[in-house]
């Protein structure tokens, strides 16, 4: 038998002012995303706020629908609408921030899966890492690239 150990780092902040680059102004967008959200089922909103390698910066919010699974989280609205409108442009950084029974949630909100495995597939596509920011009122964490979020990906290789 053999054993692999996967290593990733998680970087923690108390403050928004502590983070790297724009970071404080994407979760500013991030929570004012959030009021935008159509979550009426879940109470749950999230939002997120992209920075593009141009510079241009894209929120999205979470948008439920009855038929679910239907609905899309807020990281995966922004990143399609980035797709679409800036085909080919990097992501340098994603920023999320959740509210739910009145304030904003006191521990960060991790992407879930499936935000996992469109952000990676968005980081090697463009062979750069997305720094991944995600905000709760007690604490923040960030880790320099989806990878560390999802270090065992769907991926397949046609090639032996």
């Amino acid at each position: 038998m053999k054993a692999e150990e996967l290593r990733i780092t998680i970087y923690s902040y108390e403050d928004t002012t502590e983070l790297p680059g724009i970071g404080a102004e994407l979760i500013r967008l991030a929570k004012e995303a959030t009021e935008k959200a159509w979550a009426p089922y879940s109470q749950f909103r999230v939002g997120a706020a992209l920075e593009l390698e141009n510079g241009e910066i894209i929120t999205g919010n979470n948008q439920e629908n009855i038929a679910f699974p239907s609905g899309l989280c807020a990281e995966r609205v922004a990143l399609f609408y980035a797709g679409s409108q800036y085909p080919g442009v990097a992501i340098k950084r994603i920023a999320l921030a959740a509210y739910a029974d009145g304030r904003f949630v006191a521990k960060p909100v991790y992407p879930c899966g499936d935000c996992r495995q469109v952000l990676l597939e968005h980081e090697n596509r463009v062979k750069q890492p997305v720094e991944v920011i995600m905000y709760g009122e007690n604490e923040i964490k960030l880790v320099k690239s989806v990878s560390d979020l999802l270090p065992l990906p769907f991926d397949y290789n046609l090639t032996p």
